[in-house]
């Protein structure tokens, strides 16, 4: 079975880096000398530990979909280009065009790219990536995201520099799908059977700007600067990864020093800053926080739809966030699937909640009054305790029992993941998709690899579909504001906030800005981080 998600947040797919894709503006990768001129002479030297809150799932972009994998494969990956707020910074690509059909992009990369052991990048990797992406047995999670109406898009070289991609028809979201892509090397997976099982995800060779180095299970990840980075030799000599999976422990190495960056909980935010040694990164990732409704658990009873409406009545969004996260300052109440930073979002549709009466005839009509409903959570994630105690007590007030099961990080993610996990109703949930709203699909299509909640809709199937291909803005927009109105109305989910993220930084370290705050990674570019 693969493992995709985060135990805290992510049931993203890679488009979750994406912030925007709709600009034509482009801008190359920014060297060295940019950060000295912002920020001050940057000093080369020193390592920057990263707390991380579990084991990385697999260190191949063409699988990773959890936090800490894809964090790490930032460092060690490069993309083909990023995109913030409409603007392309290209990576290892030079440009991407489209032709006046939109039916073909024409890809230029840099010339003399190399991965980490010397060999060249060139476009029959790139080729190699998207073969295999689309490749049913090599079961990457990315494939769907190619298959425009049931066919394929075509990557064929022209040069050893120039990939052209062929459409089998217009796509609104190629790009985003595309600026989710990392190259990875043609001669070290060329003769792997399954190359998500391969060994060599296990020391991987990647063209990112810094060389894997050292893994210890359950300790740390370490990386070490790779000089011939085509964005110019980064200022760190390592970064490590440190696996920590007790946030309270973590915290207090945050404090004493032992780790330099890491996310912190809102709880936990103003103790840290307090200490003066940090800053305090916040911002929007874009980010869903969200109770599952497993509609396959073994009970069945969520697999109603007016059971799941009256576990919604019996909540008060408000409230949750109140509890969950401190403030309101760090989350937006949610009800649409989209979040506020992509195409299309609709906050204006139906929403099942704080109408205790209305879910007690509904629980009651069905049977449900005096069942027990059984919540995972992952230990030690302070927001999802906080949820299902939340729900545990206003449950009870309508007659519901909740018995909350807290699970070891790894063993969680295996439950969450499983399609064919059975023995629980309720989960916290929580997903960046990016800008282009056909990511979604992947989480709300009947037998979609991402759709937990294991809900299935024709109309909603069809609706994606047409989405997808729709080259007319208003009427693709028309689409998405259904979904959006479907989903919420079929209570497949309870959406609770659009989050944000707070991230300390030691204050030693600078170049935060030139190295570009990022969902789930934290930063775009590692290699422009330092030390002062």
């Amino acid at each position: 079975m693969r493992k995709y998600f985060s135990s805290f947040i992510i049931l993203a797919l890679l488009t979750m880096l994406v912030t925007a894709c709709s600009g034509d503006n482009s801008g190359s990768l920014a060297s060295s000398s940019d950060a000295s001129q912002t920020s001050g002479q940057p000093k080369d030297g020193g390592n920057l530990i990263v707390g991380v809150a579990a084991d990385p799932v697999i260190l191949n972009p063409n699988y990773a979909g959890d936090r800490v994998s894809l964090t790490i494969d930032q460092a060690l990956f490069a993309p083909l280009f990023q995109v913030n707020n409409g603007k392309k910074t290209f990576y290892l690509a030079d440009s991407l065009e489209p032709s006046a059909d939109k039916l073909t992009y024409t890809l230029k990369l840099k010339s003399g790219l190399t991965w980490h052991d010397g060999e060249k990048l060139t476009a029959d990797d790139v080729v190699f990536t998207i073969d295999k992406i689309l490749d049913e047995k090599q079961n990457s999670m990315l494939r769907s995201n190619f298959i425009i109406n049931g066919k394929p898009i075509k990557a064929v070289k022209v040069d050893d520099t120039t990939v052209e991609f062929k459409l089998p028809q217009v796509s609104p979201a190629f790009e985003a799908m595309l600026v989710q892509v990392s190259p990875i090397p043609k001669h070290i997976f060329e003769h792997e059977a399954d190359i998500e099982k391969s060994p060599k995800n296990n020391t991987p060779i990647g063209s990112g700007p810094f060389k894997f180095k050292e893994y210890k299970t359950g300790e740390y990840v370490t990386l070490e600067r790779f000089d011939n980075y085509f964005g110019g030799k980064p200022h760190l000599d390592s970064i490590t990864y440190r696996i920590s999976k007790d946030a309270n422990a973590a915290n207090l190495a945050l404090q004493n020093g032992e780790i330099n960056m890491k996310y912190v909980d809102p709880q936990d935010a103003g103790t840290i800053e307090s200490t003066g040694n940090f800053e305090m990164k916040n911002y929007s990732e874009g980010r869903l926080s969200y109770m599952i409704f497993n509609e396959n658990s073994d009970t069945g009873l969520l697999a109603k739809k007016e059971v799941r409406e009256a576990l919604s009545y019996a909540l008060n969004r408000e409230e949750m966030i109140q509890v969950t996260y401190t403030s309101p300052d760090y989350a937006d109440p949610a009800k649409s699937f989209v979040t506020p930073d992509g195409l299309y979002h609709d906050n204006n549709v139906t929403t099942y909640d704080n109408n205790v009466d209305k879910a007690k005839e509904l629980l009651q009509a069905n049977g449900v009054t005096g069942k027990k409903l059984r919540f995972i959570i992952s230990s030690g994630n302070k927001a999802q305790e906080a949820i299902a105690l939340y729900v545990q007590q206003k449950l009870k007030e309508v007659g519901v029992d909740v018995e909350i099961n807290s699970m070891d990080s790894s063993a969680f993610s295996d439950k969450f993941t499983d399609p064919k996990a059975t023995d629980f109703e309720l989960t916290v949930g929580g997903y960046i998709m990016g800008f282009d709203p056909d990511a979604y699909s992947n989480l709300y299509m009947t037998g979609s690899d991402s759709n937990y909640t294991h809900y299935s809709n024709k109309e909603v199937d069809q609706l994606f579909q047409q989405g997808a291909s729709e080259g007319d803005d208003a009427k693709r927009g028309e689409i998405y504001k259904k979904l959006q109105e479907t989903i919420a109305s079929d209570a497949v989910i309870y959406p609770i906030a659009y989050t944000k993220t707070i991230v300390a930084v030691d204050k030693r370290f600078g170049g935060l800005d030139e190295a570009v705050l990022k969902p789930v990674v934290i930063f775009e570019d590692l290699s422009k981080l330092y030390m002062k």
